[in-house]
């Protein structure tokens, strides 16, 4: 059978993928369409193990990272699914009170990589804590496909409130400081830009690839930070409007759009990963919440 490198994928492969992990395919049709791009001594099942995500292998922060002191809590979302568990993480040598941010998951809960992504923050300087809005439902089901399933069935402005409510939490944490800000994925880059416009207090804002509101542009208050795959046009067709609100509203906000990266660049489970627009977007993202946070 033949290794499969990125650059044997094709980029509709890819898109592929997008449409499937958004639910705008079902896995028979995506099987299907697949098909069509097992040529060449590459079969449909060596595609999908390659672009399926690895969470064994590509975890940066081990969970018993002695650096770290990390640990599961639940909270309550009055507005949303009631009991929320979520992932609290803070260096393990913190001396006082540390700022916080709240890392928000892509559209299938609180799978490994999201709280790696967590611990990740953590080991920057913050203290974070990573909802699993799946909570209501039986949580993260332990892979991706269950949890999409499980996440549709969930409204998402409730979720939208276990978000907001995890901010509050974190923010009267006796370890945090009281500034906190909010970095999500996918989905949650969406849960990210709502929480700019529905929280006043928010202290800054990252959506990653997140989709935009519409409404409500004058009430943020949060700086952000935004940033996009070139190869994303789904995302990328509404930053447009979203740049024109945000400019018009005389809001403070900085926009990176990553070339020839994919939807889903910085998640490094994955071969949409991109190692150097990852890494950069990762860095920009740190050093925009110790500015903000501090």
């Amino acid at each position: 059978m033949k290794k499969l490198k990125k650059e044997d994928i094709k980029q509709e492969v890819f898109d592929l993928y997008d449409d499937y992990a958004h639910n705008r395919v079902n896995r028979r049709l995506f099987l299907d369409k697949l098909s069509t791009y097992a040529v060449g001594g590459i079969t449909v099942s060596s595609l999908l193990g390659f672009i399926s995500p690895d969470y064994v292998k590509k975890i940066q922060i081990k969970a018993d990272d002695p650096q770290l002191k990390s640990e599961y809590i639940n909270y309550d979302s009055p507005k949303g699914g009631g009991s929320i568990k979520a992932l609290l993480s803070r260096p393990a040598d913190a001396d006082g009170q540390l700022p916080g941010i709240v890392v928000v998951h892509e559209n299938r809960g609180l799978n490994p990589h999201i709280e790696d992504v967590g611990r990740r923050a953590a080991l920057a300087g913050f203290i974070s804590i990573a909802p699993d809005a799946l909570t209501p439902v039986g949580g993260y089901p332990g892979n991706d496909d269950d949890g999409r399933e499980l996440q549709r069935k969930r409204d998402r402005d409730e979720m939208l409130e276990d978000f907001i409510a995890a901010f509050e939490y974190l923010k009267n944490h006796p370890e945090c400081t009281g500034k906190v800000g909010v970095v999500g994925f996918c989905f949650g880059g969406w849960i990210s830009n709502m929480m700019a416009v529905k929280v006043p207090d928010l202290g800054a804002a990252v959506p990653f690839y997140g989709g935009q509101p519409s409404e409500n542009i004058d009430e943020i208050n949060a700086p952000l930070m935004l940033h996009f795959g070139e190869l994303d046009k789904r995302v990328n067709a509404g930053w447009p409007d979203y740049e024109k609100a945000l400019k018009e509203n005389d809001k403070e906000y900085s926009a990176f759009i990553y070339e020839n990266a994919n939807h889903g660049f910085h998640n490094d489970t994955t071969p949409r990963y991109d190692r150097e627009a990852a890494e950069l977007a990762w860095n920009r993202t740190i050093e925009f919440f110790k500015k903000h946070l501090s």
